[in-house]
């Protein structure tokens, strides 16, 4: 079967009956067993998404299909499908089904989107590589010895390798537009509210965002037109209007700055500051007005991040501790070891450091040395972002230092690990829409990727970008 690089392609086929959406699922189970040794799987719902696709099949005869009839999605093992397996990617999870459907989820199936399973993430979100999953690491499906990036490795690997069109993955700090760069496939986080994060399994819920994984813009659009908006589940969503986002159009010569810090971050690798570069030359080209930008306080962001990210963690995975479901420790001496061995024994090392260090931010001793200055230092990356966009329309760098590195390579050395989030915890901090798209290869054929930030709330604008940068590459 040919492999379809859009849904408006895969839908103009469905029409003239040139394929089903039975067929198109089994082109996905045949690849996604194919790939098997990427470990981008946790569980596959073989019978239920052939079944599902013939019921659309059935709908697209009858004219009554929604919108994403023929899409196939994957869910990043965060998020909430009534009835279905739900681990976080960890074991303290063990045998927990979720109860209900995530919103974002929900409107997927409203709309005959068919979903084939779940897939592999570093536990609770927190990694850059997926080598933290408690089910092993996700390789890259273009040099299985590269890591795919984190948290979301398994759902850009299996939108990489064609093993499914789509995939919802979660950023907290980069966790989609990271993997999406080490594995040349787009990675979109919203604006922070932008989208209900009813049924998101919480991190750091005030970073939390669910994202989108897809190879092409109109796909990636679409789907957020669809998810995104008001929701009676979570108060924190917004409520503003959702644009027409699939409605991309021409953009305007605009004001672009780059952030010169960025380029000259000791240990960028090469091709990515000239993959950089180059991009930018062609924007110039393309009209656009580009210019250095100074971001002093870029040094702050990763600190600050890691300061609150842990602090909230620690008291979201407070409720983990085997007593209504999960993972339960077989040692019951008394109930205190009974929570002690069960968080021990059913969280991974990264987690439990994690947990570790916000306990310690948040412990009065140290509470208003740490956290409070965090929070004040997070407000000032704040009004810096917002006094650029007083400048600028969208402010660019590359997504990641460094092309997708070798499995294993930091395992001793967190500290390098924590490093790879450097350009994509700026618009986590801020809050901030940003996405990464493909921008070249590196010497080893490895994807480079290039981010643009963009105003809150401005996504129909870092599409319009994006598509345009895109477009041009391809012509």
């Amino acid at each position: 079967m040919d492999t379809y690089t859009s849904l408006r392609e895969i839908q103009k086929e469905l029409r003239s009956g040139a394929v089903s959406c039975v067929q198109l699922v089994e082109s996905c189970l045949k690849n996604i067993n194919k790939h098997s040794d990427l470990n981008a799987f946790l569980e596959v719902y073989h019978q239920e998404s052939l079944q599902k696709a013939q019921r659309i099949d059935q709908k697209i005869a009858a004219g009554t299909a929604g919108r994403l009839a023929g899409l196939v999605v994957g869910l990043k093992d965060m998020l909430c499908y009534q009835n279905h397996g739900l681990q976080a990617g960890s074991k303290i999870l063990e045998g927990f089904e979720s109860q209900f459907n995530g919103t974002a989820v929900e409107r997927l199936l409203d709309e005959d989107a068919i979903i084939i399973g779940r897939q592999n993430c570093d536990e609770f979100g927190m990694g850059s590589s997926n080598e933290n999953s408690a089910f092993g690491p996700v390789a890259n499906g273009l040099d299985e010895n590269r890591v795919s990036g984190g948290s979301s490795g398994g759902s850009a690997v299996s939108v990489q390798m064609d093993m499914c069109h789509v995939s919802l993955g979660t950023d907290t700090g980069g966790s989609v537009r990271q993997p999406a760069a080490y594995t040349g496939v787009i990675g979109f986080k919203p604006t922070y509210s932008r989208i209900s994060r009813y049924g998101l399994i919480s991190y750091a819920s005030s970073f939390d965002s669910i994202g989108i994984l897809s190879k092409n813009i109109a796909d990636n659009a679409l789907i957020l037109e669809i998810i995104a908006g008001a929701d009676e589940f979570d108060s924190t969503v917004s409520r503003l209007p959702v644009p027409e986002f699939s409605d991309i159009r021409t953009l305007k010569p605009c004001k672009i700055g780059y952030i010169r810090e960025s380029m000259e971050t000791e240990g960028i690798q090469d091709e990515v500051k000239e993959n950089t570069i180059e991009q930018l030359e062609r924007l110039k080209q393309a009209g656009h007005q580009v210019e250095p930008v100074e971001f002093p306080l870029l040094e702050y962001v990763l600190p600050t991040y890691y300061l609150l990210t842990t602090a909230e963690a620690s008291s979201n995975l407070s409720r983990y501790d085997g007593i209504k479901y999960g993972y339960r420790s077989k040692y019951e001496e008394s109930l205190d070891t009974f929570y002690k061995n069960t968080r021990s024994e059913g969280f991974g090392k990264e987690v439990q450091k994690r947990i570790m260090l916000g306990t310690f931010v948040l412990s009065a001793s140290y509470y208003d040395a740490y956290y409070t200055k965090a929070q004040k230092v997070r407000r000032l990356i704040k009004d810096k972002t917002r006094e650029l966009f007083n400048q600028f329309d969208f402010l660019v760098m590359p997504t990641t230092p460094t092309s997708a590195f070798e499995l294993g390579k930091f395992a001793d050395d967190p500290l390098e690990m924590y490093w790879s989030d450097l350009f994509t915890t700026p618009a986590s901090v801020s809050g901030n829409p940003a996405i990464s798209i493909p921008n070249g290869f590196d010497k080893n054929g490895l994807p480079v990727g290039f981010q643009i930030i963009a105003e809150d709330f401005n996504e129909l604008g870092l599409y319009a970008l994006s598509d345009e940068i895109l477009k041009g590459r391809h012509n």
